[in-house]
Order: C-alpha cells, then sequence, then structure tokens
C-alpha cells in the first residue's frame, strides 16, 4: 500500500492556479516524451537519519534513451533545469531488509522519512522505480551519542554566488561553469577542524538553492575538500498555494524539524551577513536555546555587502558578541572564525 502523506491531501484539495498551470504542462510534455521512448530515471540525494530511521529524498526524471558516452568534464548550470519530471510515480525504498512504498510528488520529488536498521556513520538505500534503472542514496547516520553538529548555509558561506544580486546569481546558477565556482577562503579548513575535534560530528548543508543543482553542489564540496554530508534544498516552482516557494521558511521549516528530530545536539550555525541568515539564525536560536551552541556569521566584504544589497560591516576584523542569550561570531573568511571558535568548548 502507498501511503498518502496530509500534504498531499492538502493539496488534492485546493491549487493555486500557477501550480495548476505547471502540472498541465509537466503532463503534457511527459506524455510527449514517452511517447517517443524517454524513458525514468532517479537522482538521488544525500539524506541522513539515526539508528531506525531515515530521511530519503531523491526525483523521477525522464531521459531520452541514448548510448553511454564520455562523461561530460564541465557542466553549465542550465542543464540542471532542463529536465521533465514524473509525478505520482511509485518509488520503492529498500533499507536493509525493510521496504517502504512512497510516491513521488507533482513535480517528481521523493522525501520521506522510512524505518529501517542503520548503524551509525554512513549507509546506503536503495531507490527502485518501475522502468529505471535502482539508484542508490547515501545517508548520514547520526549517532545517538553525538551532542554538536554543523548547520551550514551555502551561497556566500561555503561558495561565492553573489547572491541575492538577480542578474548575477542568474549568470552563476545558469551560465557558469561549475568548476569556475570559487570557494569561501578557509572555510574547508575551519569545518575539517570542528569535525576532528569532535568525532562523529554531522555537517548539513541548508540552502535556499533548487534541488536541480544538488549534483553539482555535491561534487563542489567534495572538488573542495569539504565534509560531506547532506544538502538540504528546495524547488523552485510553483506551490499549491503560492506563486513560488519561500526560500526563508524553507530554511526555518528546516531547522525547527532538525531540532525536532535530535532533540539532544546543539549545533553550530554557520551562515553570512548578505542576506537573511542572521534574522533566521536569531529566530531559532530563541525560540530553540537549547539546540544552538553558538552562531558564526562570514562576514562580506564591503563591496560584496553592497553588491549584495546589505550594509557594510564597519570592520572585517573577527569579533565575538554575546546576543540572545548565544554567542556570535562574525569573521571575513574561515581562518577568522577559527581564530574565534579554536579556544571555546566548541572544539574541545
Amino acid at each position: 500500500m502507498v501511503a498518502v502523506t496530509p500534504a498531499e491531501q492538502a493539496q488534492a484539495v485546493r491549487m493555486h492556479r500557477a501550480a495548476l498551470v505547471e502540472d498541465a504542462v509537466h503532463e503534457i510534455i511527459e506524455r510527449n516524451l514517452r511517447n517517443r521512448g524517454w524513458k525514468p530515471y532517479i537522482t538521488a540525494y544525500t539524506g541522513y537519519g539515526a539508528p531506525g530511521w531515515a530521511r530519503v529524498m531523491g526525483r523521477v526524471l525522464l531521459s531520452r534513451p541514448r548510448p553511454a558516452r564520455k562523461k561530460r568534464e564541465k557542466v553549465r548550470g542550465w542543464r540542471s533545469f532542463t529536465t521533465t519530471p514524473v509525478s505520482g510515480a511509485v518509488v520503492r525504498v529498500e533499507v536493509g531488509g525493510s521496504v517502504t512504498e512512497t510516491r513521488t510528488d507533482r513535480s517528481g520529488y521523493v522525501d520521506c522519512r522510512v524505518k529501517g536498521d542503520l548503524e551509525p556513520g554512513w549507509a546506503t538505500v536503495r531507490l527502485h522505480c518501475e522502468g529505471a534503472a535502482p539508484a542508490d542514496a547515501p545517508i548520514r547516520v547520526i549517532d545517538p551519542a553525538v551532542r554538536f553538529g554543523v548547520i551550514s548555509d551555502i551561497d556566500d558561506t561555503v561558495m561565492v554566488t553573489a547572491l541575492p544580486r538577480p542578474m548575477l546569481a542568474a549568470w552563476n546558477t545558469f551560465v557558469l561553469d561549475e568548476h569556475a565556482r570559487m570557494a569561501v577562503p578557509g572555510m574547508a579548513v575551519l569545518y575539517e577542524r570542528l569535525v576532528n575535534a569532535n568525532p562523529g560530528t554531522p555537517v548539513i548543508y541548508l540552502s535556499t538553492g533548487a534541488w536541480n543543482v544538488a549534483p553539482t553542489l555535491t561534487r563542489f564540496l567534495s572538488r573542495h575538500l569539504y565534509p560531506a554530508g547532506p544538502i538540504l534544498l528546495t524547488d523552485w516552482g510553483p506551490t499549491p498555494d503560492r506563486w513560488f516557494r519561500s526560500g526563508q521558511e524553507h530554511k526555518r521549516n528546516t531547522l525547527r524539524r532538525l531540532a525536532g528530530e535530535f532533540p539532544e545536539i546543539k549545533w553550530l550555525l554557520v551562515g553570512d551577513d548578505g542576506q537573511h541568515d542572521q534574522e533566521i539564525y536569531s529566530e531559532f536560536a530563541r525560540e530553540h536555546p537549547d539546540n544552538v551552541a553558538a552562531v558564526a556569521i562570514r562576514r562580506l566584504s564591503p563591496t560584496q555587502a553592497v553588491l549584495a544589497g546589505a550594509i557594510p560591516g564597519p570592520t572585517e576584523t573577527p569579533e565575538a558578541v554575546p546576543s540572545g542569550g548565544k554567542t556570535w561570531f562574525a569573521a571575513p573568511d574561515g581562518a577568522g572564525l577559527w581564530s574565534l571558535l579554536r579556544d571555546t568548548d566548541l572544539t574541545r
């Protein structure tokens, strides 16, 4: 039996006009492509969980049948958005000997919590869909004994993307070659040191970016030696009740969910001062003080801040200030943040 979630039931009751139009277009395109021989395939995303359960995420899309080709050495961002989702497809999630069935949503996504026998560390679950080759999804299984973790923004925190500047953001997302993207200096080393100081520390990347770019971001993080971890993104398309999803609400809801799923973990929240990270982290720290160890903010340079629509900070020197009962660390790069964090309880 395929479970129907409350969200799917609510979606069936009322749909925004934009969502109805999008669904109709997807249906026409999917039917035409299937008639031309296109087949479904599964894109699996990195999930997370604990012994006994896992959050599994993936997407079912259509692909043109073609002979095997040499792997692309360079990938343009726009290619990630030229995809056709398969809605309502039955997906079987296999965790050890346990199998759970679910359905893709209207945009082809699967996001479900399943039961399974998992050991702390890294595990793999397998996704099956009729007509598609199985796909393996990595799962970061967090040890119940862990008490510290890192939640990190991506844009302008670990990767220079110049968000939210509309034109440059579009250029970085749709045109720029993924190998041309720049890492923020010192941030990978900072995360590595935090993980080494706290064995078993999970690193979760939380961004307002679209799921379409998840493979690109995964390759970027790996290439620049960031610790592996789940990347929690969102869908940019229409929702049942609005034209576009809210990136800020995505971050707020995800933080609350992680607090509920891992109530014993205190998170170091890492972001930047160019968007809404400070506001969102401040709200979360007030609502869930027992789930926040500290907040680390990467301060943009005066030029970056102006172009990003923010007010430049008075200085680029590292500083630690108390705020809302939590210590906020601010510096222009990973080395500056480490100089503040290395003598705290977070690194002992």
